[in-house]
C-alpha cells in the first residue's frame, strides 16, 4: 500500500465532513490521527466559518479543495451525499497518491460505485466499495461496515487499526453496496410507510386505535416507540435518505426490476425533510403526526 510515515499510521483524508464524518472522527478522539478534511460547504462563504469551527473542534486540518485534502493521504474516506459520490471521485482522482485507498462510504447504486471506481483506478488509486450498515450514532467509528472489491482484503486491516469495524464480502465493486441498497428498500420504506400511516391516522382521528391494532397484530414491536423513531429519522435525515433512495431506485432499475416502492419512498423522505417540522426528544408519535398534518394538508 502507500508508504506509511513515522509510527506506521496512515495519513487519513476525509472528503465530506457532515454527520457521518464527524461521528467517525469524534469516535477516534480529537487529534488522534493525522487527518485533513474537505467539505464543499468550506467553499461557500455562507458556511465556511461554520466548517472551519467544525474542523477545529474535531482536531482536523481543513483543506481549501479536495485536491489539497488528498494530496498526501494514504487513505481517503469519502462521506458525501449519495448524489455527489461520483463527482467527488472525479474531482479528487487526479490528485491522489499512487496506491492510496479511496474508501467510498456513500449510499450509492452499484453502477454509481463502479463509475467512481473507474475514475479512482485510472488515476492509480485503489477503490473500495464500502457499505455502512447502521446509523453512525451511537457506534461512531465502530459502526459496522461491509467492504467489497479487489482491494477490500488489503484495506481491512488498515481500517481495523484506526480502529473501525469492517467485514469483507466477496465480490467485485458493487457487492457491498447491493446489500445496503436492497436492505434500504425495507428500512427506509418502513419509515415512509410510518409517515403515510400516522399522518392519515391523525387526519381521521384514529391514531390511538391504529397503534393499538398494530400492537395486537405484531406484539413483538413497540409500535408507539418505533413509529415515533421512524418519523424522527425522516424529519432529521430525510434529504439524505431521499438521495439514497434515488440510488436504490436506480439499483432496482439496473437489475431490470420494478422500483415503484423505492421511488415513492424517496418522495416521502423528501417531503418529510421539506416539511420544516422537527421532532422533539421523546415526543409521542401522535404529537409528531398532529404537527405534520397541517403541513401536508396545506400542500394539497
Amino acid at each position: 500500500m502507500a508508504d506509511m510515515r513515522g509510527d506506521n499510521r496512515p495519513n487519513v483524508a476525509f472528503i465530506g465532513m457532515g454527520e457521518a464524518g464527524g461521528a467517525i472522527v469524534s469516535g477516534w478522539g480529537a487529534g488522534a490521527r493525522r487527518m485533513r478534511a474537505f467539505d464543499v460547504k468550506s467553499a461557500d462563504a455562507a458556511s465556511a466559518d461554520e466548517m472551519a469551527a467544525r474542523y477545529e473542534a474535531l482536531g482536523l486540518s481543513g483543506a481549501a479543495t479536495s485536491a489539497e485534502a488528498v494530496a498526501d493521504a494514504d487513505l481517503v474516506l469519502c462521506v458525501v451525499t449519495a448524489d455527489q459520490a461520483v463527482a467527488a471521485a472525479e474531482a479528487a482522482a487526479p490528485h491522489l497518491r499512487k496506491g492510496a485507498f479511496w474508501c467510498d462510504l456513500n449510499s450509492c447504486a452499484p453502477s454509481s460505485k463502479r463509475r467512481a471506481a473507474a475514475l479512482i483506478e485510472a488515476a492509480g488509486g485503489r477503490y473500495v466499495d464500502v457499505a455502512v450498515l447502521a446509523p453512525v450514532y451511537p457506534k461512531r467509528n465502530m459502526v459496522p461496515l461491509l467492504l467489497a472489491g479487489p482491494h477490500a482484503h488489503d484495506v481491512a486491516p488498515v481500517l481495523e487499526g484506526l480502529p473501525m469495524a469492517p467485514r469483507v464480502v466477496e465480490g467485485e465493486v458493487g457487492a457491498a453496496s447491493s446489500i445496503k441498497m436492497i436492505r434500504s428498500v425495507m428500512v427506509k420504506g418502513l419509515e415512509a410507510l410510518t409517515a403515510e400511516c400516522m399522518i392519515a391516522a391523525s387526519a381521521a382521528g384514529v391514531s390511538e386505535e391504529v397503534l393499538a391494532s398494530l400492537m395486537k397484530s405484531h406484539p413483538g414491536t413497540d409500535w408507539p416507540k418505533q413509529t415515533a423513531y421512524n418519523l424522527e429519522r425522516s424529519l432529521t435525515h430525510g434529504a439524505r435518505r431521499a438521495a439514497e433512495m434515488d440510488e436504490v431506485a436506480k439499483t432496482l432499475a439496473d437489475l431490470g426490476l420494478p422500483n415503484a416502492m423505492a421511488s415513492a419512498t424517496a418522495d416521502w423522505q423528501r417531503r418529510m425533510a421539506d416539511s420544516g417540522v422537527k421532532a422533539q426528544d421523546d415526543e409521542a408519535v401522535e404529537a409528531i403526526a398532529a404537527r405534520l398534518l397541517p403541513v401536508f394538508r396545506a400542500g394539497e
